[in-house]
């Protein structure tokens, strides 16, 4: 397998520019200042229709924890038929039970309605208790990808446990470091971890272009837009990282 990036969409507008850069997929959210949530079907539809990239809609009913109730499962299948029906590449989701284990059953489940879309673990596997274990229950269910910094804030904090679940996994599911990748880090992260897929979210802000600003309000009106340059050169690293490889076989 090459050498892959997954940049974090949160606008169509974001959406264009990630697919322009040259990027592998995208991870679609709502929400940003929640840690991303299920985006709109106005926005999935129009980012389907207008990348052809892969696209992979982030299934999460709310921020917070990932112990939902019985309600907020129902949404979750109702979305990941939406994100099916809508030709979606892949789902992003997470469900943990109270005691920090993989919520078993009803990820299964939701691997099932998603069928025959790939299923990718987000970063609710930093909060299980026992990531070796939690990683054999999303093999066992049928999981594709694990989105995880190595149950760290960061990926650099957790590259020595992102290495351990790279070997675990082998060519089983890929293990995906993401939280703090950038251009910057890139290589030493290749390096350490073994990985092959990375998670970034090449953010930036960009200020309002309104011209008149009404001066009793004082909300920052700052939005998120992704940074073609940074994803550039993420992509220049993995590119080098794999030319590197196929010279040394």
């Amino acid at each position: 397998m090459k050498y892959q990036l997954e940049v974090i969409a949160f606008t169509i507008d974001c959406c264009r520019v990630i697919e322009a850069a040259g990027a592998h997929r995208i991870e679609l959210c709502d929400n940003p200042c929640e840690g991303g949530t299920t985006p709109s079907y106005g926005l999935l539809r129009a980012a389907r229709g207008r990348v052809g990239i892969e696209l992979a809609p982030m299934i999460r009913p709310r921020g917070g924890d990932f112990l939902y109730s019985d309600a907020e499962f129902e949404v979750m299948k109702s979305d990941v038929l939406k994100c099916r029906d809508l030709g979606c590449d892949a789902v992003v989701l997470g469900l943990l039970c109270a005691d920090g284990t993989v919520d078993r059953e009803r990820t299964a489940r939701l691997a099932e309605l998603a069928y025959p879309l790939d299923l990718v673990f987000h970063r609710a596997f930093d909060r299980v208790r026992d990531p070796e274990e939690a990683l054999e229950t999303l093999v066992g269910i049928g999981c594709t990808r694990i989105l995880t910094s190595g149950l760290q804030p960061t990926v650099t904090e957790g590259a020595a446990t992102l290495a351990r679940l790279v070997e675990q996994a082998g060519d089983r599911l890929t293990i995906m470091p993401g939280s703090g990748v950038r251009s910057s880090n890139l290589a030493q992260l290749v390096q350490q971890t073994g990985a092959r897929a990375f998670h970034t979210s090449a953010r930036t802000t960009a200020a309002s272009g309104m011209e008149y600003h009404n001066p009793s309000l004082q909300e920052n009106l700052l939005h998120v837009r992704a940074d073609a340059t940074e994803i550039q050169n993420c992509l220049q690293v993995l590119q080098e990282w794999h030319l590197n490889r196929e010279t040394n076989k």
